[in-house]
């Protein structure tokens, strides 16, 4: 062992390590492939609660990510954490290949949900991670369809492994690495701030459906056969709201034009809802807003709130029953763990006892309201929309509202890093996510259980964010 690590003069116990050492350790010997490392320094935390994360010194930070929307409800939320331990003192650990209790009644709990929204019967299958889950898609796809090529969406994310990389529109994630999949045909998102001008909202999303439709009108354009019926394309992969991609809400009407064209020419629709399911939206599963019904859908993140990663995959009766698909198809050591289907089995039933559906779009009209008026205050913000509890604030230069910033942006973070911003006498720091295309989003996705004053602080604190980083610019 390193002999510079700190040990008490009995040796036995190592003495607390100050954060400058830590933060020496971990450049020394921790990878920098992950994303910790987009900021200087990278940012600790030691203590969080409810909406807020601390650091060291005490500092609070009122936190409008939670996790990348995985802590949909509340750090140390105290009914799931109950559920950790009464899973750790009764069944924390049990081999794959065995069956409990809680894989069982957490899967027939999705499935009998999913089974009356769509109007048939399907299967649940468990991995440990969003990525891992995409990929188990995609094996269902090919086996069922025998074909390799898939639809996704630009600015689409469904995962950084090799496969779901092939389906995740950014090519940063696919550079360096090659591809072990064949890349998905990758269909422009009807994004309205950033579409043609004098277009409303839904004629965007009608010309968006008609420019897909268009590569069924001839076999010239290289991925139908008019004559056979046939299609080169397996499937279409969507995020109802784009989440790396800026929490780009789409026309309400748009994805149910999309799925008749799917229908019409056999493509299997592949519904992802790893940041925006389990009441992000306001709904259990955000496909309900839009009228649509999937054939496989993904989910993970909040199903656990953060505790135990657990992820899984819905499919219909014929895509996945065992005789198409069986025992052996996919395989991962942990993937229906108990501590981690215990704990989802404790939060499905959180969600079916609680008023989501009401307190999720009213906590998001409050917050949406206050993000509207930053924008009348701040000529720096271009656009700002959500739906539910999902909420984007997208950043421009000051000039014409609308040129992209991510220069703005990133001073954004920096500052709020600083925790000194101050209400009723009070300092805080900001905990802010980014997405969009041109990484000039603020993607707000809180706590499903924040208060209505935990929203307006947010938004006093926004708004003291943007006037410091408004002067600093000379914009002020």
């Amino acid at each position: 062992m390193d002999k510079s690590m700190h040990w008490t003069d009995g040796g036995s116990c190592p003495a607390p390590l100050s954060e400058a050492e830590l933060l020496a350790l971990e450049d020394r010997y921790c990878s920098h492939g992950d994303t910790v490392h987009y900021t200087t320094p990278p940012k600790m935390f030691t203590d969080c609660q409810g909406s807020f994360m601390s650091d060291a010194a005490g500092a609070e930070y009122l936190d409008l990510q939670m996790w990348y929307s995985a802590v949909n409800f509340g750090y140390k939320n105290v009914r799931i954490a109950n559920a950790v331990r009464r899973q750790l003192d009764t069944l924390p650990q049990v081999a794959s290949q065995y069956l409990h209790r809680e894989k069982i009644e957490l899967a027939a709990m999705i499935g009998q949900d999913m089974e009356a929204k769509v109007g048939e019967k399907g299967r649940v299958h468990f991995n440990v991670g969003g990525s891992q889950a995409v990929e188990d898609s995609l094996k269902l796809v090919r086996n069922t369809t025998g074909k390799t090529l898939m639809f996704a969406f630009e600015g689409g994310y469904h995962g950084r492994t090799l496969g779901a990389s092939a389906i995740t529109s950014s090519y940063r994630y696919r550079r360096r690495y090659g591809h072990f999949s064949d890349r998905a045909m990758f269909i422009p998102f009807p994004y309205h701030f950033r579409g043609p001008k004098g277009m409303s909202k839904e004629e965007l999303g009608h010309r968006s459906v008609a420019q897909f439709k268009r590569l069924f009108e001839s076999e010239y354009h290289g991925l139908w056969d008019p004559k056979t019926r046939q299609c080169e394309y397996a499937a279409f992969y969507i995020e109802t709201i784009q989440g790396t991609g800026g929490y780009v809400v789409p026309p309400m009407g748009f994805l149910a034009e999309l799925k008749k064209v799917l229908d019409e020419h056999g493509i299997l629709l592949v519904v992802d809802e790893i940041q925006m399911g389990f009441y992000r939206t306001g709904k259990l599963w955000s496909f309900e807003h839009f009228g649509i019904t999937p054939d496989i859908l993904v989910f993970g993140k909040a199903l656990t709130n953060g505790l135990n990663p657990l992820s899984g995959v819905w499919a219909k009766e014929k895509l996945i029953n065992p005789t198409v698909f069986p025992a052996g198809s996919t395989h991962s050591t942990f993937n229906a763990n108990p501590m981690g289907t215990g704990v989802g089995l404790e939060v499905m039933r959180m969600l079916a006892e609680g008023d989501y559906e009401r307190s999720v779009p009213e906590k998001g009209r409050r917050f949406l309201d206050g993000l509207q008026y930053l924008k009348r205050r701040h000529k720096m913000v271009g656009d700002v929309d959500g739906l539910g509890l999902a909420l984007r604030m997208e950043i421009c230069e000051p000039s014409d509202s609308f040129t992209p910033s991510k220069r703005l942006v990133d001073l954004m973070v920096d500052e709020a890093f600083k925790a000194d911003l101050e209400v009723k006498g009070r300092r805080y720091g900001l905990v802010l996510d980014i997405g969009g295309y041109y990484k000039n989003v603020v993607t707000l996705a809180p706590s499903l259980h924040i208060s209505n004053e935990e929203i307006d602080l947010a938004i006093e604190l926004l708004d003291q964010l943007m006037g410091r980083v408004a002067r600093l610019e000379g914009h002020a």
